[in-house]
């Protein structure tokens, strides 16, 4: 399972596990209060929060194709197909959120709150960023500017070439050794 979810899109999982976790959240919060509250809209509230997460789900999909696809474009026709993209979700999400005001079946709040975990799963992606890495056994390279980096691979082949050295020592020695023992 792990193996799998390495060979994925890593910000995406990160993302979908905040948006998940902090629906469950909601889920669980609004039950309570509003099982205590408010009598007979548990579902309700539970629908309307489920189709908000399903969207905003929907959407971090499709940021991610849009986002993908643009990079094989050129800088203007990228933030052409970027915006065209992201109109179509926002009429798309403005025909849904009419549809739920109109029929009056779901709560229209409550389906806004659902989407905007898109928003909140992407400020804590940090924290389930550090929760992935401990999960896969992996850490982040440690940021450094140029000048570090070249200094740093300087040092490594320095290190490389004494070892490198030290073994030629070591077999000259050996050899010598050994014509001496002759």
């Amino acid at each position: 399972m792990i193996q799998f979810l390495k060979t994925r899109n890593r910000t995406l999982l990160e993302l979908w596990t905040g948006i998940i976790v902090l629906g469950i959240v909601c889920e669980i919060v609004g039950a309570v209060v509003i099982g205590f509250f408010v009598d007979g809209s548990q579902l309700r509230y539970g629908l309307s929060l489920l189709l908000g997460i399903a969207l905003s789900l929907v959407s971090t999909v499709h940021m991610y194709k849009t986002l993908d696809k643009a990079l094989d474009y050129d800088e203007g026709t990228a933030k052409k197909k970027i915006y065209a993209s992201y109109m179509m979700r926002y009429i798309l999400l403005v025909f849904i959120f009419a549809a739920i005001c109109i029929t009056n079946v779901l709560n229209p709040l409550v389906c806004f709150l659902g989407y905007m975990m898109l928003k909140v799963g992407a400020l804590i992606q940090p924290w389930t960023h550090r929760v992935y890495n401990k999960i896969f056994h992996e850490t982040d390279p440690i940021p450094m500017t140029q000048e570090e980096y070249d200094a740093m691979r300087e040092a490594e082949a320095s290190k490389a070439e004494e070892k490198s050295e030290v073994a030629e020592d070591a077999e000259s020695e050996e050899s010598h050794d050994e014509n001496t023992n002759q």
